[in-house]
């Protein structure tokens, strides 16, 4: 085998030399630090790296090929926005500065009951191999007196959605309460979030092209979040340490792919209703066939709970398929139309207090004749509540984003909308169902290609939405292989009933995970983890910690 070696120059944490093999096989070294790890891909060398010295011949077409090819199993981060400063993100040898570097900020602590809290600002990467940079920001929890407690071990909490910010605390409650007991929790606004250069409908309008849009979007995905997530441990943990993960719904998406290209980073991992479907290409078409049928059984529940709701659905439905242009304004300017009514099954179905909600808002639909002979309207109070409930106004991501968790190499084609065609789901179709006595069937957690006509705030982003649903060369999101392998002690809570992460997808996934725990429980539904108190996440600690039998 024909190999060259290049070198190319010191940096701070080495020599850098350069392989090829055979004039295909390109591989780095770092001397002494990457001794135990040779095989790295530096996907952000500068050109000036490249370029010199002269006898390195790498085109501009090679490096990009490399980078396109590898970025997701090696990534590097630079550290100082230094043209000739390397540093990997995903090695968890390397250390950080000991001085607070330039792209890390932190806040002064401040306190809610029982909670002390401070405020960290991280300026990471747009795309880890650019110059573009955005804002991550992340909130350190502890419990009162904990502060400057150094050997507090950190966990990492990941929220649902995509497009979701974590949660502000008001008080020590819930999950965080007894996390705060033996952690550090770090609460991650993922990129695009909260106060994580938000996108939102007035910044991304700043994009005044579709093209652009997408092209900015498309680095919103478990793929860079997790890379955010190691340029903050780097930063944030004493020493680089390792740290716990907890992932919630999407949450839990990202930290199947933080286990299959950044495990180092973790000590152990829990899932609260997050495992994702792993297979290449969409998998969006089999998560919404299987889908489908549990939000078939929530109504069928909630119908059961309320049965004159079906009557009172059904009326409403009929108001709106005979008005004026198929619908009813809404207070921001969308159109109610009955699909639309549909899709408040994704906040009322699969939560637990959310068939009481909706049967509430259903009481007060219709407003009172308060003049004999006056014509028969929604009540605004119901119209706006509708918008509350849907909340693409404040985190449109969510609705541009959705489909795309699903995508490894292929695009998505609106997967939710061409599913629901399918002549096995056509009593998803409320004018069919109207026709036929009822009920009206509401969907769940799924977006369709006609919400970017109906509903105001999306309609902007219609053309970049349907560009990112054809959008094809989405990269890898899982390595199965190394999930195959994983040596990181990961424990799960399965909900049975869960609407919105398929119970035999998820167990699917399960086996392809080595070592993994798993607790199947009817007990929650999706929102356990929030709704449980601290119990949930207390039951997968003892998962971990031997509280709980192995069988």
């Amino acid at each position: 085998m024909l190999a060259h070696e290049f070198e190319v120059g010191v940096t701070p944490y080495g020599q850098l030399k350069i392989i090829i093999i055979n004039k295909f096989i390109f591989s780095f070294e770092m001397r002494a630090i990457f001794l135990s790890n040779p095989i790295l891909l530096l996907l952000r060398l500068p050109s000036s790296i490249l370029l010199h010295p002269p006898r390195l011949l790498l085109s501009h077409q090679s490096v990009n090929h490399l980078r396109h090819r590898y970025r997701y199993r090696y990534c590097l981060h630079c550290y100082c926005c230094s043209s000739t400063t390397i540093v990997p993100a995903m090695d968890a040898n390397i250390k950080p500065s000991s001085e607070s570097p330039p792209d890390h900020s932190v806040g002064d602590w401040f306190s809610v009951p029982e909670l002390r809290l401070r405020d960290h600002w991280f300026t990471v990467p747009l795309d880890y191999y650019s110059d573009a940079k955005i804002t991550v920001f992340a909130r350190e929890v502890v419990a009162v007196g904990k502060e400057e407690q150094e050997n507090l071990p950190y966990l990492l909490f990941l929220q649902g959605g995509p497009g979701f910010e974590s949660p502000r605390p008001t008080e020590a409650s819930g999950w965080i309460k007894k996390a705060c007991e033996e952690y550090r929790v770090i609460l991650l606004d993922q990129r695009g979030t909260g106060m994580s250069t938000p996108v939102t409908v007035s910044s991304l309008a700043q994009i005044t092209s579709a093209d652009k849009q997408v092209d900015y979007l498309k680095h919103f995905r478990a793929d860079n979040i997790v890379q955010d997530a190691e340029f903050i441990r780097l930063r944030l943990l004493p020493n680089a340490g390792q740290w716990t993960v907890l992932g919630q719904s999407y949450g839990g998406f990202c930290a199947v792919t933080y286990l299959s290209f950044a495990p180092q980073g973790l000590k152990q991992v829990l899932l609260t209703g997050g495992i994702p479907p792993v297979k290449k290409g969409c998998t969006a078409d089999a998560v919404y066939n299987e889908c489908f049928e549990q939000i078939f059984h929530q109504n069928e529940k909630y119908y059961k709970r309320y049965p004159k709701d079906i009557e009172v659905v059904c009326e409403v439905v009929s108001y709106l398929a005979e008005s004026e242009g198929g619908g009813v304004v809404l207070p921001s300017g969308g159109l109610l139309t009955a699909r639309g009514l549909q899709i408040i099954g994704l906040s009322g179905l699969g939560s637990s207090t959310g068939f009481e909600r909706l049967h509430y808002m259903f009481e007060r639909v219709w407003d009172p004749i308060l003049v004999p002979g006056a014509k028969k309207s929604i009540s605004y109070f119901f119209l706006k509540e509708i918008e509350n409930w849907m909340a693409f106004d404040t985190n449109p991501l969510y609705a541009l984003m959705h489909e795309s968790i699903y995508c490894q190499g292929s695009a998505s084609r609106w997967s939710a909308h061409r599913i629901r065609k399918e002549e096995k789901h056509s009593r998803f179709d409320a004018i069919k169902a109207l026709k036929e006595g009822g009920p009206i069937l509401f969907t769940g957690e799924m977006v369709f290609p006609w919400m970017f006509d109906e509903i105001h705030a999306l309609k902007p982003f219609k053309d970049a939405a349907h560009l990112l649903a054809k959008k094809k060369d989405w990269p890898s999101l899982y390595d199965i292989a190394v999930l195959n392998n994983n040596k990181v002690p990961v424990v799960a809570a399965v909900y049975y009933e869960d609407m919105f992460v398929n119970f035999k997808l998820a167990m699917g996934t399960a086996k392809e995970i080595a070592g993994i725990r798993l607790w199947v429980t009817n007990e929650f539904m999706h929102s356990g983890l929030r709704d449980g108190g601290g119990d949930v996440f207390d039951h997968l600690l003892g998962l971990l910690d031997g509280r709980k039998p192995l069988f």
